[in-house]
């Protein structure tokens, strides 16, 4: 079964799932910084493809992302990278990037890599829901990937529902109309979505993105769904902090959720 399936099958609330782009701050951070997560208590980790023009990124993962490609990171050093993970990881991984990047892999070059390497998931935030449907869906499927697709409060009804018969995995709630990025609360209107979306009863977990940056929105957020990403946050903390270790444990202090 695949991991993701199996952590939502647990039942388990206040999921904390947390994004960092690959190579960042150096290119050999990938690894240990997935196992540092993992020893801290995060329960799933989503792995980010750094691109030249990442169109739903804020500032903070856009110069993470420029950093990492002028530190060497591409998608044959990512699978090499991650060629021994499952040696030493257990928890669910999840690769998160634009679809050029992608294409120019090889999409099912890049599926093959990702199930050699032990990876569960794929989330393309540019990836339009009809060419998914008729290109790439039976590929995944076929190397055990879930393709996570994002909604946003601009997604119809009608939309999230063939979204939710179609994918796997979860389903990615972008909390807000905006780019990544860490902010204090949650609007009334954010709310309004979560509580629009809920009332759905849809069959597939939801987790929820953008903007997840302290305890208040991360605890908003677990109310909404199964549990919250964290982007920004700890991307800006791996730039800030002496070691991969301290930006952990000073996003433990933040948040304040890991498990003991």
């Amino acid at each position: 079964m695949n991991r993701i399936d199996k952590l939502f099958q647990q039942g388990k609330n206040n999921i904390l799932s947390v994004y960092f782009t690959a190579g960042y701050p150096n290119l050999n951070d990938t690894v240990p910084v997935i196992q540092s997560l993992e020893k801290n208590g995060v329960e799933l980790i989503e792995i980010g493809i750094p691109f030249s023009d990442p169109m739903a990124d804020g500032p903070v993962i856009q110069t993470s992302g420029t950093e990492a490609l002028k530190n060497g990171m591409s998608l044959r050093v990512l699978f090499r990278q991650l060629s021994q993970i499952r040696s030493s990881v257990q928890i669910p991984l999840v690769l998160m990037g634009y679809l050029n990047p992608i294409l120019q892999f090889g999409f099912n070059e890049f599926c093959s890599e990702a199930q050699r390497c032990g990876i569960d998931g794929v989330i393309i935030p540019d990836l339009p829901f009809a060419e998914y449907m008729k290109e790439y869906k039976a590929v995944a499927e076929k190397h055990g990937l879930h393709i996570i697709m994002l909604i946003t409060p601009e997604t119809s009804d009608e939309r999230i529902r063939l979204i939710d018969s179609n994918t796997g995995g979860f389903i990615y709630m972008v909390s807000s109309a905006s780019v990544t990025g860490a902010k204090n609360t949650f609007s009334d209107a954010d709310l309004a979505y979560f509580s629009r979306v809920n009332a759905m009863q849809l069959q597939h977990p939801r987790l929820i993105g953008f903007g997840i940056s302290n305890r208040d929105t991360f605890e908003a957020a677990c109310k909404n769904a199964s549990g919250a990403i964290i982007g920004s946050k700890f991307v800006s903390l791996l730039g800030s902090e002496k070691s991969v270790d301290d930006a952990v444990e000073k996003l433990k202090k933040s948040i304040v959720k890991f498990q003991q």
